[in-house]
């Protein structure tokens, strides 16, 4: 996907993602350990669950700020290149 510079960070996601990466590393030590494959599967669910939420965090974001001002623009290619974009992404998921 392509990168391009804009005003939006994502700083407020840092911990979160720092916290899932705790989580995952969590789970590593479960399968090391020989942890029951139900305790595994409920943290390696929660971690899914925490990743989705940062996902749509962001892309809530994007959709505030990334498209909203390409609408806003009055730019239609800019636009069309925005809902492109967001429709491409929402189908690598199934």
């Amino acid at each position: 996907m392509k990168a391009t510079v804009h005003g939006t960070t994502h700083e407020e996601t840092l911990p979160r993602l720092r916290r899932i990466a705790g989580q995952v590393q969590g789970i590593q030590r479960m399968v090391e350990e020989g942890a029951y494959c139900i305790d595994i599967r409920v943290q390696i669910q929660a971690a899914r669950s925490a990743l989705r939420a940062v996902e749509l965090q962001i892309l809530k974001k994007h959709m505030d700020h990334c498209v909203r001002d390409a609408f806003v623009s009055g730019a239609p290619k800019e636009a069309d290149a925005k809902i492109d974009e967001l429709l491409r992404v929402m189908k690598k998921q199934y």
